[in-house]
């Protein structure tokens, strides 16, 4: 079992880096290993192109891979779609076993996979390292089971909680780090929503920058929120941005994902806005970037009316970045 989760951990990485590519499938990872030789992996790296388990099959090519065993962070897809059935290729491969973390929630696929192998003489182990792999596709899952995508709720703020810095200083709430990491956030979502207000304040660029992160990937839907276009002025250019007037957050969030494929959603805003999130339920990650700062003022990180309840947060993460620190946490329900 310690050998399955060490090379489980390997896939995991592999799935990590699709993380933010992969709309409207999930991040995927693959190796393949015999005799405790890793000969192949893999990971799925855009909607339409292989699945991690035929990428890790192409990595090892040359290699026997006959009687070897592939680690799969989910549960290999068992049906035709845009590519090929992965049992097939694993069955035709002359692979001996098959090791995954997830059960595919796509009633098309749970569950089936162990039959299909199994019928042909493989053995298939299920539910290693499923805790990690989970995290991994909260968004797909989420969009699966209700049809709404996942929300992360970003903000920089001073420590008295206020999102502008006092009249007459810069704009930037933090220091580069903090503002290279959002960057990296960013790297991760399908779409980033804000508010007109917001836009008309700070006409911000919502895209990601680092030419590194962007390699490969699309820019991240643009979402803003307004029943005034006429008045928005955005940085760069219209391509992958979408105007919706006020209406029904929750519709709006589940058009993107039935339409766009979006499974992460980031929301950049301001207070009254992204209150407006959290009191319609629909936050479900929040990731803060604290200054070193006391503004005062009246920009609170969130206003509005007040929640029924305070929100509590679990599996809390924080480190320091320069001088700021990043606070980010999963909202309880």
């Amino acid at each position: 079992m310690s050998e399955d989760i060490h090379w489980m951990n390997l896939a995991l990485e592999e799935a990590r880096k699709g993380i933010g590519r992969t709309a409207p499938n999930p991040p995927v990872g693959a190796v393949i290993v015999k005799n405790g030789v890793m000969l192949g992996k893999g990971l799925h790296r855009a909607a339409g192109q292989p699945h991690a388990e035929r990428e890790a099959l192409a990595d090892a090519f040359g290699n026997n891979v006959r009687g070897a065993t592939i680690y799969i962070t989910l549960e290999p897809c068992s049906t035709q779609g845009r590519t090929p059935p992965c049992t097939q290729g694993l069955i035709d491969a002359g692979l001996a076993r098959v090791v995954y973390a997830c059960v595919d929630r796509n009633p098309d696929h749970a569950g089936r996979a162990d039959a299909i192998l199994k019928g042909a003489g493989l053995e298939v182990v299920s539910g290693v390292c499923t805790e990690d792999a989970e995290k991994l596709l909260r968004p797909f899952f989420k969009v699966r089971d209700v049809g709404l995508p996942r929300v992360i709720w970003k903000t920089a703020m001073s420590l008295d909680g206020r999102i502008t810095r006092p009249p007459g200083e810069g704009q930037w709430m933090t220091g580069e780090l903090a503002r290279a990491d959002v960057q990296k956030l960013r790297a991760t979502v399908d779409a980033i929503i804000t508010s007109g207000e917001t836009v008309r304040r700070d006409r911000p660029a919502l895209t990601i920058r680092a030419p590194e992160l962007l390699a490969g990937r699309l820019q991240p839907w643009r979402v803003v929120i307004s029943d005034r276009p006429e008045s928005l002025i955005l940085e760069g250019s219209m391509e992958r941005t979408l105007i919706r007037p006020r209406g029904d957050l929750a519709e709006i969030l589940r058009e993107l994902a039935r339409d766009q494929g979006v499974l992460t959603v980031l929301i950049e805003a301001g207070g009254v806005f992204s209150a407006a999130m959290f009191e319609a339920g629909l936050v479900d990650e929040i990731v803060v970037y604290y200054a070193p700062t006391l503004c005062g003022g009246p920009s609170p990180g969130l206003g509005g009316l007040g929640l029924i309840e305070p929100w509590q947060l679990e599996q809390l993460e924080y480190f320091q970045l320069g001088n700021d620190v990043r606070l980010s946490g999963i909202v309880r329900r």
